[in-house]
């Protein structure tokens, strides 16, 4: 087995290293130690408010666990998932947790999408036979949800439109494209360092899943009958219960219309701030329906998301701290400078040049770029740019930071390289997008 460190022990302590020695000759040694206190404080501020996203999302998810949604899903997407994950068995609930994590990605539900990816790779962890390292499949889940297709940039668009953007929407194509773009890179690239790599999950551990039912009939679906045996399926008072909720549900959007609100604001509104409650209430009813105890089970799984968002904080921790520590020396502004002559070849703008660094290490940071130069004008080429970027990559050290911490994995082998050639090509991809569209 290969011992040598992974990419990211190499990143992380260069970007300390290197913060150190600029900042000795920029004078900013102050700062850095400021960034260094305050970047530790606000990553533990940031692993705590997740407890309770953690908590609510994860809860959910174990309502529909025990409804049997997950295998309901995975039994629906098992040909594309076989292929994309060859050593996941088919029906894991890995597979159903990942597609759910996918979904809420390209709805852009990032708050929604961090718990399910989080539970995805959890179930993952239980097919690794190397605790600690990653394994294929979490490198390539990984690199997709750092590059993962986003339909709904629902965040930028709302930036954009408070600025006063005469189309806040036209980036949707341009970001589309791109990060459909990047995506299939990350699934070439991981699929390509595959075939360097002889970390395999043993056959045997997935015919033992496949074909459990197979070997011991005795204990054929013991766990399915007993989840059988536990479920209480509504009466018909329940049901119709269910069916006049959903209609008063959607007679809310006929009242909204009657009363003079817009199509294009009501459509707006819904695809802001209708998906998530629908979704909510969509996990709760399909469990209630299904007999689940829902109150027991939402309660259960939301124990294992407050242990979870504990779990990551000293990984967010370290990461947050070498970001924070690179920004505050100047090491960032150099590395800007650096590329720009190169960047000026290929058509940047040099005002756009922070936001393609800055995404991949801090979404706050990058966030905060876009929404700066897009409330400054909202209608030039570098706001376009910038919010198409903000809407088609996603924060790999964060998600790599989030996502395997929450399994204990330090050894990411070659998730980090997969990541950062999808994040280039999603940036690449923006650019040309831009150029052609805007």
């Amino acid at each position: 087995m290969d011992k040598r460190p992974a990419a990211i022990n190499l990143i992380w302590l260069f970007m300390i290293l290197l913060a150190t020695v600029v900042a000795t000759y920029n004078g900013r040694m102050e700062q850095l130690v400021d960034a260094s206190f305050e970047s530790a404080k606000s990553s533990v501020n940031l692993a705590i408010g997740l407890i309770g996203i953690m908590a609510l999302w994860l809860g959910l998810m174990k309502v529909a666990e025990a409804g049997g949604l997950m295998r309901l899903i995975a039994r629906a997407i098992r040909p594309v998932m076989c292929r994309l994950f060859p050593d996941v068995p088919a029906e894991h609930p890995a597979m159903s947790a990942m597609i759910m994590n996918m979904a809420a990605n390209a709805l852009g539900l990032g708050n929604a999408a961090t718990p399910m990816g989080i539970k995805a790779m959890m179930e993952l962890d239980r097919l690794n036979p190397n605790k600690g390292e990653a394994t294929d499949a979490m490198c390539l889940f990984l690199a997709v949800n750092t590059s993962s297709v986003t339909i709904l940039p629902l965040g930028v668009i709302g930036v954009r439109a408070a600025a006063g953007a005469a189309e806040p929407a036209s980036i949707l194509i341009p970001s589309l494209i791109a990060t459909i773009c990047s995506t299939t890179v990350a699934v070439i690239a991981s699929k390509a360092f595959v075939c360097f790599s002889h970390h395999k999950i043993p056959s045997k551990i997935i015919s033992n899943y496949n074909n459990d039912a197979e070997q011991d009939p005795e204990t054929l679906n013991s766990k399915e009958k007993q989840t059988h045996e536990e479920l209480h399926r509504p009466g018909w008072v329940g049901r119709w219960a269910v069916i006049l909720i959903l209609l008063a549900f959607a007679g809310g959007a006929v009242f909204r219309l009657i009363n003079g609100t817009p199509w294009q604001d009501l459509g707006a509104e819904i695809l802001s701030y209708w998906l998530v409650p629908f979704i909510m209430c969509s996990l709760l009813l399909f469990g209630y329906l299904r007999g689940v105890k829902v109150y027991e089970a939402a309660t259960e799984g939301a124990k294992e998301g407050f242990q979870v968002a504990v779990k990551i904080i000293p990984f967010l921790v370290m990461i947050l701290v070498a970001i924070g520590m690179f920004r505050a020396s100047g090491a960032f502004d150099l590395m800007v400078l650096a590329f720009q002559p190169l960047t000026s070849i290929i058509g940047m703008p040099a005002d756009a040049l922070p936001m393609a660094f800055m995404r991949p290490l801090s979404g706050s940071g990058a966030f905060g770029i876009m929404s700066e130069m897009v409330s400054h004008a909202p209608d030039s080429f570098s706001s376009f740019l910038v919010s198409t970027m903000q809407g088609s990559t996603e924060t790999t050290f964060y998600v790599l930071a989030v996502y395997f911490g929450a399994v204990g994995v330090v050894r990411t082998r070659y998730a980090v390289a997969a990541a950062l050639i999808a994040d280039i090509t999603g940036i690449l991809m923006s650019l040309v997008m831009c150029h052609i569209m805007f």
